[in-house]
C-alpha cells in the first residue's frame, strides 16, 4: 500500500511542476489567462497530494497499535470490548 501512495504522490507533483513549467514556458505566449488559471489548478494539487500520501489504507491497523501508556491501553481495550472488568 505504502508504494502505491508514494507513486500516486509524485504523480500529483509531477502534474504540478509540469502545469507550472507549461504555464508559464508555452501557454503564457498564446493565453495569460490559461497560463493563470493552470497555476490555480496547480495550486490545489500539492494540499491534494499531502492528503493522497498521509492517509491510512484498509491494511493499515493503526488503532490496535498500543500507545504506550498501560493505563490508557487498559481504558481505551475495556472500552473496544477486548478485556472484560474483573
Amino acid at each position: 500500500m505504502y508504494a502505491r501512495r508514494r507513486h500516486v504522490y509524485f504523480a500529483m507533483m509531477g502534474t504540478c511542476i509540469g502545469l507550472f513549467v507549461l504555464a508559464w514556458g508555452v501557454v503564457r505566449l498564446w493565453s495569460v489567462p490559461v497560463a493563470v488559471g493552470m497555476c490555480v489548478v496547480a495550486m490545489v494539487i500539492p494540499p491534494l497530494a499531502a492528503m493522497a500520501a498521509n492517509r491510512r489504507g484498509p491494511d493499515d491497523r493503526w488503532w490496535d497499535d498500543p500507545s504506550g501508556d498501560p493505563k490508557s491501553d487498559d481504558w481505551w481495550d475495556e472500552l473496544d470490548g477486548k478485556k472484560r472488568r474483573q
